[in-house]
């Protein structure tokens, strides 16, 4: 059993002994500890939550639902949602802030609560740690019976959400509809089957080809958007002769495509195409975080703007955002930002953008990546010693390749030309994720053994 606590919010897998699954316990002692903080930062006694469709999922809204009113607070209850959904609503309500009941792409026996503030984006990393804080202290107070939190039940943020993205100036109805795409869909059995065919319909889409549209949380393959998770989905692709497949993760907020070929589009490469459609009709710069695809580089330079990295993780990829006022941004695991609607990775703009751009573009999906830069990544890790200092091990290979460009806002990035090594230590494993890019897998590949064997010669002279 495995609970994690984050300053994003609270994972863990259902059942076990309390803190060390997410237990009943569990859940009302963080969600008390977030409530308490909410209100406290806002003055304002009212949270909207949401969640996937997960097989925990009412179990875990009906303990929260009961701490939060137990709080005085006032609970909107938007039901089975998406994140990016969560995050609309929380501003559009005037909320202190957003619980989101998802474990994002873990398998069935995790859950979480995904933690937002008043903006209806992710907390910061000190709000998170003050929220940890309260939570360690129980220094939370619950209140009288006359004064319980009032509960709402709101089903409008589907249209409402879809609606958000029909109003955008970059997302064209009119030329969707003309094209008159055949799209397959895998939605994992959770929310996406129920807001990926309403968007696709309101987009003017008349021919969709459901898999995995139930939203019942009996995920029938790993829940995460990968080339491998997605067979299912190719052949899809290929019997029904459809132009594209579309799939998500269980909470919508990453996105990925395959080609009319059956081949996979690529996660790095769908915030690429969305930022390439975008910088077509409205210059400005982009962001990405450093483990992501030079690709949007490219494109973006292509465009006149300007590319910046982030660290890792959407709070530091938003943050940097704001700082260099990105027209568009996101993360290489298929999340796209796009700050027109709101500060959060968000699929279903995603597929609006992306099928408004493949319209006007007139080819085929094949034919449009065709049209971007072939980058490979490389993803290896090293497992090492418990209570190793990684840190001081990262300043030897930074040493070592200190003539280099190289970036240590998040671990270690080196760059060598249009090719880069990204090594980072694990929040909750003693391991050292080394990513690496190049134009070919094999290129990819001796980077990261380079790097990897150059580890090994250091931890054998020290």
């Amino acid at each position: 059993m495995t609970l994690i606590k984050s300053i994003s919010g609270i994972r863990g897998t259902i059942g076990g002994a309390v803190g060390e699954g997410l237990t009943p316990l569990d859940i009302v002692k963080f969600t008390a500890a977030y409530g308490s903080w909410a209100v406290s930062k806002s003055g304002i006694k009212k949270i909207v939550i949401g969640r996937d469709a997960r097989i925990s999922g009412s179990m875990v809204n009906s303990l929260v639902i009961g701490t939060l009113q137990g709080l005085g607070i006032d609970v909107v209850d938007i039901g089975l949602s998406t994140t990016p959904t969560v995050e609309v609503a929380v501003p559009d309500e005037k909320a202190a802030g957003g619980i989101i009941l998802t474990a994002s792409h873990n398998p069935k026996q995790w859950n979480a609560l995904k933690l937002l503030n008043a903006d209806g984006e992710f907390i910061s990393d000190a709000d998170g740690k003050e929220v940890l804080e309260i939570a360690e202290n129980s220094d939370f107070k619950f209140a009288d019976v006359n004064d319980l939190g009032k509960l709402t039940l709101d089903d409008s943020y589907l249209q409402k959400h879809i609606d958000k993205v029909l109003a955008l100036p970059l997302v064209d109805v009119e030329a969707i509809t003309k094209a008159n795409f055949k799209i397959a869909i895998d939605c994992v059995n959770s929310t996406g089957g129920i807001f990926v065919p309403a968007l696709l319909k309101a987009l003017g889409v008349k021919t969709i080809f459901e898999l995995y549209c139930e939203p019942d949380g009996n995920f029938p393959h790993n829940p995460e958007p990968l080339p491998e998770n997605l067979v299912a989905l190719s052949k899809e692709v290929v019997n029904k002769r459809a132009d594209l497949g579309i799939a998500v993760d269980p909470d919508v907020d990453r996105l990925c495509f395959v080609s009319e070929d059956g081949n996979v589009f690529g996660e790095e490469y769908t915030l690429v195409a969305v930022a390439d459609y975008v910088l077509k009709n409205k210059k400005g710069n982009t962001v990405s975080n450093l483990s992501s695809t030079r690709a949007l580089r490219d494109v973006t330079e292509n465009a006149g703007g300007e590319y910046h990295a982030a660290a890792v993780g959407e709070v530091n990829v938003v943050n940097k955002m704001k700082e260099v006022n990105a027209v568009i941004g996101g993360e290489g695991n298929g999340g796209v930002i796009y700050p027109d609607l709101h500060y959060g990775r968000d699929a279903l703009v995603g597929i609006a953008l992306f099928l408004t751009h493949l319209a006007k573009f007139g080819k085929s999906v094949s034919q449009l990546r065709s049209t971007y830069p072939g980058y490979y990544i490389s993803k290896n890790k090293i497992t090492l010693t418990p209570g190793m200092d990684i840190d001081a091990l990262l300043l030897k290979v930074e040493e070592k390749y200190k003539k280099q460009p190289h970036s240590t806002i998040d671990g270690l990035k080196i760059e060598f030309d249009k090719e880069w090594v990204h090594l980072r230590k694990s929040n909750t494993e003693p391991i050292i994720r080394i990513y690496s890019e190049a134009d070919s897998e094999t290129v990819a590949n001796n980077i990261a053994n380079k790097i990897i064997a150059d580890i090994n010669e250091i931890l054998k002279l020290s």
